[in-house]
C-alpha cells in the first residue's frame, strides 16, 4: 500500500527463464502493476541466472533439482515429464510405445540435463538410446522445434498445457515425477530491498 501510494518509482531486476516469463508471469503482471503501479520490473532472459544474482540482477526464478542452500528460495511448483511431439508426426511415425523413440531425436533443455533419464529410469527403460539427444536453452524454441516435427521433446507437463498449442501432442499415458521446479531466488539481504520483498510476497500468495 505504501509503495502504490507515497514515494517515487521502484524497480526489480529480474532474471527468468523465456518460458516462465511468456507463459506464467507475463499473463499475470497485469495485475501486479495495477496493485503497485510504481514497481517496474527489469527482466533478464538468462540460463543459470542464480549466478547473475548481486550483480546483474537482484532476484531470479530458476529451475533446478536442487537450489544452493547459501541463497534464500521458495519453491513455486512441482511437476511432471511429459515426452511431447508434434501431431503429424506422432500420427505419420505410429509412435505408440517408449521404445519407437529409438528412431527420433530427443530435445531436452539444457537446465533440466537429467529429465530424459530420469523418464527413462522411470518408465523400467534405461536403456532407450535416441537416434540423438539434442539440448537447447529455451523452452519455446524446443517447443516451437518439436512442433516442427525436428524431435521429440522431454519437457514438463505444464510446459505442454500453458503452450495450448494445436501442432502439439502428448505421447504415451505416463506421469513422471520430475526432480526439476521453478524456484524463487535470491540473496538473504536482498529481501530488504522493498521492490524485492513486494514481488516475492505477491509471487507466492498469487501461485504464479
Amino acid at each position: 500500500e505504501e509503495l502504490s501510494e507515497h514515494g517515487g518509482e521502484y524497480r526489480l531486476r529480474l532474471g527468468v527463464l523465456p518460458l516462465f516469463g511468456s507463459q506464467r508471469l507475463i499473463p499475470r503482471l497485469p495485475e501486479l502493476r495495477k496493485r503497485y503501479p510504481k514497481l517496474h520490473i527489469d527482466v533478464v532472459t538468462s540460463g543459470h541466472a542464480e549466478n547473475l544474482l548481486g550483480d546483474t540482477v537482484d532476484a531470479a526464478i530458476i529451475i533446478a533439482a536442487e537450489v544452493d542452500p547459501k541463497l534464500y528460495s521458495v519453491r513455486l511448483d512441482t511437476n511432471h515429464i511429459y515426452a511431447i511431439a508434434a501431431r503429424t508426426l506422432a500420427e505419420e511415425s505410429q509412435i505408440k510405445a517408449p521404445s519407437d523413440l529409438e528412431g527420433h531425436t530427443v530435445l531436452v533443455h539444457s537446465e533440466m540435463p537429467a529429465i530424459f533419464d530420469v523418464w527413462k529410469a522411470a518408465i523400467g527403460q534405461p536403456r532407450l538410446r535416441p537416434a540423438s539427444l539434442d539440448q537447447m536453452d529455451s523452452g519455446p524454441m524446443i517447443l516451437e522445434a518439436a512442433a516442427q516435427g525436428l524431435g521429440i521433446a522431454i519437457m514438463h507437463g505444464s510446459d505442454f498445457s500453458d503452450a495450448k498449442d494445436p501442432r502439439l501432442t502428448r505421447l504415451f499415458d505416463i506421469e513422471v515425477d520430475s526432480p526439476y521446479s521453478y524456484w524463487f531466488v535470491c540473496r538473504e539481504r536482498a529481501l530488504q530491498q522493498r521492490a524485492v520483498r513486494i514481488f516475492h510476497d505477491w509471487l507466492v500468495a498469487a501461485n504464479v
